[in-house]
């Protein structure tokens, strides 16, 4: 795919070095992932890895939120065994395609991200997330396994325990305590955090662009050993849990607006 061929996603080169990459999904003001954005999502690290003119990228989102995660609307969509699997071929592959993006990524985190985008943002290479966005990861309020990145993406950002501590409450996190913690990098006045990040993504892409890319490169091996020691087990205990009972109760329960009674099958 070339940029022009993203709906989802939009593109805007600065300074001929900066390339901003923008989730927007007009439809949904919370740009939640459905099965079009989720499909464009694991196609643009791989159109990134062909990037030669930008030195740095900065991802963000559009509106008052950077991506509220999986569209509740699409999971009872996603039963059927050949669509559990495409998923998980798709969500490994834009992992590990967006881990072997030799281009420094800058998450501009302007509101709150969940699930999925979550991982995509702790995966990123600096973070800055704006102060009033929390950043979380609620698969098991909705009765599935946080395989979608959360089980790679927080133990490598604050250590097994803390990772625990909120994949197993599913219980958000505030910018502050982000940054109290060591999972992100700066936390930015909610008006401030694109510009930052763009101001930080400028000197980066003032270094020599080789050195730049080859030192992330090396750095990445790291996570790349630690995304393949758990992410297949992670990936199909999610397929195994979508189709729970305890999924179908919970997306239910969202649904008639009131809480989950879940029985463990």
């Amino acid at each position: 795919m070339t940029y022009d061929d993203f709906e989802y996603l939009r593109f805007e080169r600065l300074d001929g070095h900066i390339l901003v990459v923008t989730i927007d999904r007009p439809e949904n003001p919370l740009n939640a992932v459905n099965e079009q954005m989720h499909d464009e999502l694991t196609h643009l690290f791989p159109a990134l890895q062909a990037e030669r003119e930008a030195r740095c990228i900065v991802l963000t989102g559009s509106g008052p939120t950077f991506s509220a995660g999986g569209d509740f609307d699409w999971f009872p969509t996603l039963q059927a065994p050949d669509r559990l699997e495409r998923l998980r071929q798709d969500g490994k592959n834009l992992i590990w395609d967006m881990l072997d993006v030799q281009v420094p990524i800058v998450a501009a985190v302007n509101g709150h991200a969940m699930g999925l985008a979550a991982s995509i943002a702790l995966l990123c290479d600096v973070i800055f997330v704006a102060e009033s966005a929390r950043i979380g990861d609620p698969h098991v309020k909705v009765g599935i396994v946080a395989g979608d990145g959360g089980t790679v993406a927080w133990p490598l950002a604050v250590g097994p325990a803390l990772a625990k501590q909120y994949l197993l409450t599913g219980d958000p996190i505030s910018a502050a305590e982000a940054h109290r913690i060591g999972m992100i990098n700066f936390v930015t006045p909610d008006h401030e955090c694109l510009d930052q990040a763009v101001a930080f993504a400028r000197s980066i892409a003032a270094n020599a662009p080789m050195a730049v890319q080859y030192t992330k490169l090396a750095v990445n091996k790291l996570l790349k050993d630690a995304a393949n020691t758990a992410f297949d087990v992670a990936t199909a205990l999610e397929i195994v849990t979508f189709q729970s009972d305890d999924h179908a109760e919970a997306l239910a329960a969202i649904k008639e607006r009131r809480d989950p009674t879940f029985h463990n099958r």
